[in-house]
């Protein structure tokens, strides 16, 4: 059984705001802007949800935001429109050669009913070290933020209660446009979603089991088990569904050189504690830089742990 460090984090913590993607000074929450053109939506103050029994599942929100990249690598301003279907050539880059990568980030209300942001700005610049990898174009810093908050602002009655939950959101950029020889799509979209959620696993914060995965690799050094690519994640359903079938939580994969020291789960980076020293495999190109990784490690600095980042002493 392996707990998990979520403790760590405190409610009310303040960190300045972010200025480079190495370092770990961004501010912990910001509030929503409620300001420039608004969507025409629902006044009602909270959707109709049973938000005691909120699960992990998809929910859609009322609303999804919307931007095209041209042919010259621009941005076209995006808008709110209503969640739905899209439209794709079967011959889309993201069909035929996987480009695309993605985010996840949450809105969280307070108990007075402000709706706060966690740390959007790290998404994308993590977005756009990620686009680069994929020889993809990549929304600005502001216009990713942006895209967040006018999403969180137009659902927000989809956010749960203070306590209950979050609202997830989900900013998407994929290869749209049209191509048949393995090459980059001509055009791009970026969609953000979102759905309301409970915790992801059923364990909650209670401990969970894991099971160490020695058959199949989550990633190579030299690969792109670094940035967040949708062609990373069907590749563990596998190891995944069997594990889950054997009552475990989640995978806990090892490297794929030595098959030896541990590296990530399928869905989140790992923490081992011991006293006042908390040990984390090093990001070396195999393991995603999560946001709640930097966010744990930076509370834990400021509450005296040591910080360990080599893999070969994790085992």
């Amino acid at each position: 059984m392996i707990k998990t460090v979520s403790s760590l984090l405190k409610s009310h913590v303040h960190i300045r705001t972010l200025q480079t993607f190495s370092k770990y000074n961004a501010q912990a929450a910001s509030a929503l802007r409620e300001e420039g053109k608004k969507p025409v939506y629902q006044d009602d103050e909270y959707a109709d949800m049973d938000w005691d029994n909120l699960g992990f599942a998809l929910t859609p929100a009322d609303y999804m935001y919307v931007m095209k990249c041209s042919k010259d690598g621009e941005f076209t301003k995006g808008e709110l429109t209503r969640f739905g279907t899209i439209q794709l050539s079967p011959s889309a880059g993201v069909l035929n050669y996987g480009q695309a990568i993605y985010e996840g980030t949450k809105a969280y209300r307070k108990e007075n009913g402000k709706v706060l942001l966690f740390r959007p700005d790290h998404n994308a610049v993590r977005m756009q070290l990620g686009a680069e990898r994929m020889l993809m174009p990549s929304p600005s810093v502001d216009q990713f933020v942006d895209a967040v908050k006018q999403t969180a602002f137009a659902n927000k009655r989809w956010v749960p209660p203070s306590g209950k939950g979050s609202l997830y959101i989900r900013p998407l950029l994929m290869g749209t446009g049209p191509v048949l020889g393995l090459g980059p799509a001509p055009e791009y979209t970026f969609i953000v979603y979102a759905s309301p959620v409970g915790n992801y696993f059923k364990e909650g914060t209670a401990a969970l089991n894991l099971f160490v995965e020695e058959e199949h690799a989550r990633a190579a050094p030299g690969g792109s088990g670094g940035v967040k690519s949708i062609t990373n994640y069907a590749p563990v359903l596998k190891a995944l569904s069997r594990a889950k079938s054997l009552g475990f939580s989640d995978v806990l994969y090892l490297d794929s050189v030595k098959k030896k020291y541990l590296e990530e789960a399928s869905a989140c980076n790992v923490f081992l504690v011991k006293g006042r020293t908390i040990v984390t495999p090093a990001t070396n190109g195999t393991i995603l830089e999560g946001i709640t990784r930097k966010s744990v490690m930076e509370i834990a600095f400021d509450q005296g742990y040591q910080m360990k980042f080599s893999a070969q002493e994790l085992l």
